[in-house]
């Protein structure tokens, strides 16, 4: 499928709120790893940027929702805002996931108008139109207020301090243009993140900005792009800075914070709660008593609650003589889930392939290799709890995982990491196709060691280069010249590399391309519109002209690809 860039919007309006979403999920992606890395407060417990990219997921998959609940017509600023912040409520993970969540519901109350009421209802407050420089500014300050009043006991050095200088920036642009209002939120945020070193002495000793602080920059950068197009990037201070920053906090005995992992509490415990606004204040102050790191965010009968506790019993109880908790989930620091419902222990199997695929027939094919499988469909790749729930099914001590597609490496790499936390030893293997994946697949050999199993693999599916046919859904420009509605694509390596008007002549273009650098086994996969009598043209073709190539076919099945073609 081939996309048209879409023209940036000046305002904040519903398709700019998506367009937020995404850039923002590809932000933390690509910065999951080092998010991870420097997280060392209020629990150095290495999971901050996953949770923060979990938490944005579930955001922006509610945001979605919205738009294919009033496809073909376009959802209102308003709705899409609110179920950015109610999506970000219910999926939100940890400390920082849920800090984030209290930021995005605070922006909606400014942006989506009054809370309360109807999805759809036009109020006054609303704005149908898009809002300016001016309302976005608002709303990121009552983003930050209100991420302060949700904490028991705010820190400054964290993502609080820059959300509240995120604000102020924008405050101070005094611009109605969005794009320089949300740039000013950035270069202030950026600003305050390279000063929690000399304001959290644990930051300083680590040499490390605050981890959650450095995730609310890769979301406001992400939003200063779909606005304006621009792509920015952080120059961070570095540790020397740091270190020097917390040397003399130490001195000045300025930065006292709260204690951390050392001798904390063992628990987090995080749950839904339905619940009116009296029973929460009485729930948050008796958490308080209970453990530390308190937030509670939400409103409007829903919140998520967030503590470290010892006793993580009596936090659960505490929920349930405040409301009805649900998604309760109990997180042992260093050890992993401690789930409630108590289960007889499963021995697990050593190993396991867990594989995204496109089609009911390579579903089938997968899982008769012995993957456990995960299915796509059109326009609706898995989320990565769908992945994690796939390497739980799996229930092994080892997981190698193939995502099959380039674009989901992000969400597959959060799966990952979220599995390792629940202990299961996981080997991610970037396939960005499923011909790769069965590259992989026919070298497995569960008796070998698993990092010799995971290098074989992925050696197999690296040797193996991928193409597929698709068909134009528009005219567009691509590497191969003006394509137009109707044309069949070939692509190569995710690049269009031949443009035709039949499946058959393309699909043979293409595999000359690949053939002309060598291989010696042709992998074809056939969608279900494509007839035998193409594979049986395709095999011939392949068998004429190039001496002891072999090929292979299989057929694809519904929510397949016109054709995906691997020559290894």
């Amino acid at each position: 499928m081939v996309k048209e860039a879409k023209q940036v919007p000046h305002n904040l309006d519903a398709v700019a709120v998506r367009a937020w979403c995404r850039l923002a999920l590809d932000a933390l992606g690509r910065a999951r790893e080092e998010i991870d890395s420097i997280n060392v407060y209020p629990v150095a417990d290495g999971d901050t940027g996953t949770n923060l990219y979990l938490t944005v997921e579930s955001a922006s998959q509610a945001v979605d929702a919205a738009f294919t609940g009033h496809d073909p017509a376009l959802p209102s600023l308003a709705e899409t805002v609110r179920a950015m912040a109610h999506g970000a409520l219910i999926g939100a993970r940890g400390n920082s996931g849920t800090i984030l969540s209290q930021l995005l519901r605070g922006m909606a109350q400014i942006l989506g108008g009054p809370d309360g009421g109807e999805a759809g209802e036009t109020r006054e407050g609303d704005h149908p139109d898009g809002a300016d420089g001016h309302i976005l500014e608002l709303a990121l300050r009552r983003a930050a207020e209100s991420a302060y009043e949700a904490v028991a006991h705010p820190v400054e050095g964290t993502v609080l301090t820059v959300a509240t200088a995120a604000a102020e920036a924008a405050g101070a642009a005094g611009s109605t243009d969005c794009g320089t209002v949300a740039r000013a939120a950035y270069d202030g945020a950026c600003a305050a993140l390279d000063k929690t070193p000399g304001q959290l002495a644990v930051l300083g000793r680590a040499g490390v900005v605050d981890a959650g602080g450095r995730g609310l920059v890769a979301v406001l950068g992400a939003l200063v792009r779909a606005l304006s197009g621009e792509t920015v990037s952080r120059k961070g201070a570095d540790s020397g800075h740091a270190r020097v920053a917390a040397a003399e906090c130490d001195e000045a005995a300025e930065c006292d914070e709260p204690p951390t992992d050392a001798g904390g509490p063992a628990f987090e415990v995080i749950y839904l709660l339905e619940a009116d606004d009296s029973a929460v204040a009485r729930l948050r102050t008796r958490l308080d008593r209970l453990g530390d790191s308190l937030v509670v965010v939400g409103g409007d009968g829903l919140w998520n609650v967030h503590v470290h506790v010892d006793d993580a019993g009596a936090a659960v109880e505490a929920g349930v003589e405040a409301g009805r908790p649900h998604r309760i989930r109990i997180t042992h620091f260093g050890v992993g889930d401690a789930h409630t419902t108590a289960q007889p222990p499963q021995e697990r199997t050593q190993r396991a392939i867990v594989a995204v695929v496109p089609g009911e027939g390579l579903a089938g094919l997968y899982a008769e290799a012995g993957a456990t499988t995960v299915p796509t469909r059109v326009g609706e790749p898995p989320a990565s709890g769908e992945l994690v729930d796939a390497i739980r099914r799996a229930h092994a001590r080892e997981v190698v995982l193939l995502p099959n597609d380039a674009e989901l490496r992000h969400t597959a790499a959060a799966a990952a990491a979220q599995a390792r936390t629940e202990g299961v030893r996981v080997a991610l293997i970037p396939t960005r196709s499923a011909v790769q994946g069965i590259a992989a697949l026919a070298v497995h050999a569960p008796d070998r060691r698993f990092d010799e199993d995971v290098v074989a693999m992925t050696s197999a599916a690296g040797a193996t280069r991928y193409g597929e046919l698709a068909v134009a859904e528009r005219q567009s420009w691509t590497m191969a010249g003006i394509c137009q509605a109707g044309d069949v694509l070939g692509l190569i390596d995710g690049d269009v590399a031949v443009i035709g008007a039949e499946v058959a002549p393309t699909a043979t273009s293409v595999l000359d391309r690949m053939l002309s650098a060598g291989g010696e086994m042709v992998t074809l996969v056939l969608g279900e519109s494509v007839p035998d009598a193409v594979a049986e043209r395709l095999e011939k073709h392949v068998r004429d002209t190039y001496l002891a190539v072999d090929t292979v076919v299989y057929r694809g099945g519904r929510q397949s690809a016109l054709m995906l073609i691997g020559v290894e």
